[in-house]
C-alpha cells in the first residue's frame, strides 16, 4: 500500500482550509484517510500551519512519501531537511 502525507479540502464554499492527512495514494483527494496530522490555512497573514510533528516523522520514518505540496510545508515548519 502506497501511503502519502497529502490535504484534503474542508471549509466552506470560496473559504479553503487545509488539512494534512495520511491516506492510501489511491484514494480520492477528500476521500478516506488514515490520519489527521495537521491542518493548513492559507488565508491568514501569516499562513497558519500546524502539525503533529511526533506523528508526522514517524509516518515519514514508516515510509510515507509528502506530496510536494506538503514537502514545502514541512520544510517551512523544520521538519524536513532543505529550505524553509
Amino acid at each position: 500500500m502506497a501511503v502519502r502525507l497529502r490535504l484534503t479540502r474542508v471549509g466552506s464554499k470560496k473559504n479553503p482550509i487545509w488539512r494534512v492527512v495520511v491516506a492510501d495514494q489511491r484514494s480520492p483527494r477528500d476521500g478516506r484517510v488514515i490520519e489527521i496530522v495537521g491542518h493548513y490555512n492559507a488565508q491568514t497573514q501569516p499562513s497558519t500551519i500546524v502539525l503533529d510533528e511526533p506523528r508526522v516523522r514517524e509516518w515519514l520514518s514508516k515510509g510515507a512519501q509528502p506530496s510536494e505540496t506538503v514537502r514545502k510545508l514541512l520544510k517551512t515548519q523544520g521538519i524536513l531537511p532543505g529550505q524553509g
